[in-house]
């Protein structure tokens, strides 16, 4: 069994942003569209809130931010680079992950100069696809399944994410990023399955008030550090939403904190209690 390496990212961010090695959640927010801001204080709430990261960084780097990033050395990664129970992980699926991911490290560290450590995310991705593996493979067991209206709920509840109001909106979304609408549907359901099988497993439920009023004034805090951060006056400040306002969205990203902690847990058991080689 493959030795884990020490991420640089959190493998909570992972379950959201790398379902078979395609994000969702990433691709909408890299077609330009409002991004939900992250600042409740469920900083590793998902894909979807560092989606947002990316998206910013892409903007700046079309912006003239900076120039972009070479193409990452490939050559040395073995087909398949992993086995999961009996189920490979082709070069061809870390690849398409590995690329993305490999981008937005280089366009976030721009501004320090410092170049991508490829060894160390290359760990880390295939980490990632194993974990998302497990977990769908543990989905399958317990036999969970998406309905066409699962999905439907899923790419709707990833749209507002993202500042949209329908399924059909992020399937034209991701349209733009080359997937078809079969391969759309299909990540959708691994996502769908992925989430129920950690709701049920660890429990989890709908946040209680106690836990809502937390991530309210987190968020209230944080925005007051970032107006204090950047010299913004009172009247340059902007306005705090009324709880009421937030809290759906509130509620979204406690859950989805709660579900990235169990992910990690469960990952790890049923890697202990699996079959596993990496082979990079």
């Amino acid at each position: 069994m493959k030795t884990r390496t020490t991420p640089k990212l959190p493998r909570t961010v992972a379950l959201r942003r790398t379902l078979a090695a395609v994000s969702l959640a990433a691709a909408v927010a890299i077609t330009g569209c409002t991004q939900q801001s992250d600042s409740s204080g469920a900083s590793d709430a998902g894909g979807a809130s560092d989606a947002g990261g990316q998206q910013q960084s892409q903007q700046q780097a079309s912006d003239g931010g900076g120039a972009q990033a070479a193409a990452p050395d490939l050559s040395d990664v073995p087909d398949p680079v992993a086995e999961v129970n009996g189920e490979k992980i082709s070069k061809e699926d870390f690849s398409t992950s590995y690329e993305q991911q490999y981008q937005q490290a280089a366009m976030q560290q721009q501004s320090t100069g410092q170049a991508v450590d490829e060894d160390q995310l290359k760990q880390q991705v295939a980490q990632q696809l194993v974990d998302n593996l497990l977990l769908q493979q543990g989905a399958k067991d317990a036999g969970i399944e998406a309905s066409d209206e699962d999905i439907d709920a899923t790419l709707k509840q990833i749209g507002a994410q993202n500042g949209m109001t329908s399924a059909d909106e992020v399937v034209k979304a991701l349209e733009q990023q080359g997937m078809d609408e079969e391969q759309i549907r299909s990540e959708a359901a691994k996502q769908f399955t992925i989430t129920t099988f950690i709701d049920k497993k660890a429990g989890i439920g709908d946040p209680t008030d106690e836990e809502l009023k937390t991530a309210y004034d987190q968020m209230v805090q944080q925005q007051e550090q970032a107006a204090g951060q950047t010299g913004q006056t009172g009247g340059e400040q902007a306005q705090t939403p009324a709880f009421e306002d937030v809290e759906d969205q509130l509620a979204q990203q406690v859950k989805a904190q709660k579900e990235g902690e169990a992910a990690q847990s469960i990952a790890d058991e049923l890697e202990k209690s699996g079959d596993v080689t990496i082979n990079l």
